[in-house]
């Protein structure tokens, strides 16, 4: 059986340095993702819709993995990626003093060999067992982020304007303007770990001025 390790092949750009804002060039990736928003004076934990989402989007990625390790021709295993997420608001500003609704796309990484097909059948499977709203809103898209600069963020949550401020000085002060949207990449599980031991990747895309 072949095995992947999406996880080491792409270390540069999932474990990146916590003392130093990195630029990197992300390449064309596949990934299982929907969409949600957070609405005014609402927490992420109380939302039952970006909940059902991220049980859809694990729930799905395990079916692929095993779908994908199960099948008679070519089988191929590999580990499920962590969790990512798009962040952005209605008025395009990014910042967390805002009181305004913030709208998401969670993610997961997939395989090259994870085709539209897989993805159906799987939902298929997931639907017997326990329906999902979300799992309707599921989709593969390629997400190509181009130059963007990036950073391991170690703490809790709230702690992150700090990181991200260290983020947008670095863009300032080496000629580039940010563009698209914020991005992170959740490495912890806050279920678990202690806050101050989080580690999230964040990345924002930018340009050359």
């Amino acid at each position: 059986m072949k095995k992947l390790d999406l996880r080491k092949e792409l270390r540069h750009l999932y474990n990146p340095s916590a003392k130093m804002v990195d630029v990197v060039n992300v390449p064309k990736f596949t990934f299982l993702m929907l969409n949600g928003k957070i609405r005014t004076g609402e927490t992420i934990e109380k939302s039952q819709e970006f909940q059902n989402a991220i049980q859809a989007l694990y729930g799905a990625s395990y079916t692929l993995k095993f779908t994908s390790k199960l099948r008679k021709k070519n089988p191929i295993d590999y580990p499920v990626m962590a969790l990512e997420g798009l962040w952005w608001t209605a008025s395009g500003e990014f910042d967390f003093s805002k009181k305004e609704d913030w709208r998401w796309t969670m993610m997961i990484l997939q395989p090259k060999h994870i085709t539209e097909q897989m993805l159906q059948d799987a939902l298929k499977r997931l639907r017997e067992k326990r329906d999902n709203p979300s799992l309707s809103k599921l989709r593969l898209e390629v997400f190509h982020e181009g130059l963007s600069m990036q950073i391991m963020h170690v703490g809790p949550y709230s702690e992150e304007p700090r990181t991200i401020e260290r983020m947008k000085s670095f863009a300032q002060e080496n000629g580039y303007n940010l563009r698209g949207k914020h991005h992170e990449i959740y490495l912890g599980d806050p279920r678990r770990a202690k806050p101050e031991k989080l580690r999230t990747v964040l990345r924002h895309p930018m340009e050359k001025i």
